[in-house]
This record gives structure tokens, C-alpha cells and sequence, in this order.
């Protein structure tokens, strides 16, 4: 996982500054790895091999699934100007 994900290693663009964020790559990585890439050795994902799904993934599959579970974002609020060390 540390190699194919440079979210592991330091020092670098991609390096995860909140701990949220991280999970959420982990996730899709995850998700990717056993659902989506064909391994060399199966001929198939791994999820397939073990039963779990009869057809191959794709990104704008898991894509869609996700949208079909995001809440709808509301209106937005009114806005309010930040008072500053400043003012008078």
C-alpha cells in the first residue's frame, strides 16, 4: 500500500494534511484495490474471486454509488463579515 500510494510517504505534494482526508483516500484505495483492478494472478479483482461481485467496477461506478449517498447540500447561509484586530 506504501508504494502505490504516496499519501504514505513524506515530503510530498500529496502527503495528507488532515487525518480525515487521509481516511478518505485510504477508502477509495481500498476500494480500488479489490473492486476495480484486475490482479495479474486472478485474472479478475479480488472481490470477484472471493464471491463478493460478479462484474468488474469501475471508477465511474464507485463515483456514482457515492453521489447516490452524499447528503444534498442546503442553501447557503447569509454572510457575515469578519470583524478584524483592527476596527475601530
Amino acid at each position: 500500500m506504501r508504494m502505490a500510494n504516496r499519501r504514505f510517504t513524506r515530503l510530498t505534494n500529496a502527503f495528507s494534511k488532515k487525518f480525515e482526508n487521509h481516511v478518505h483516500m485510504v477508502a477509495l484505495y481500498t476500494v480500488w484495490y479489490n473492486f476495480i483492478r484486475v490482479h495479474k494472478t486472478l485474472k479478475m479483482s479480488p472481490a470477484m474471486a472471493a464471491g463478493l461481485s460478479k462484474t468488474l467496477r469501475s471508477m465511474d461506478d464507485v463515483c456514482s454509488m457515492m453521489d447516490a449517498v452524499a447528503p444534498k447540500p442546503g442553501p447557503r447561509g447569509p454572510y457575515k463579515k469578519r470583524e478584524t484586530e483592527n476596527s475601530n
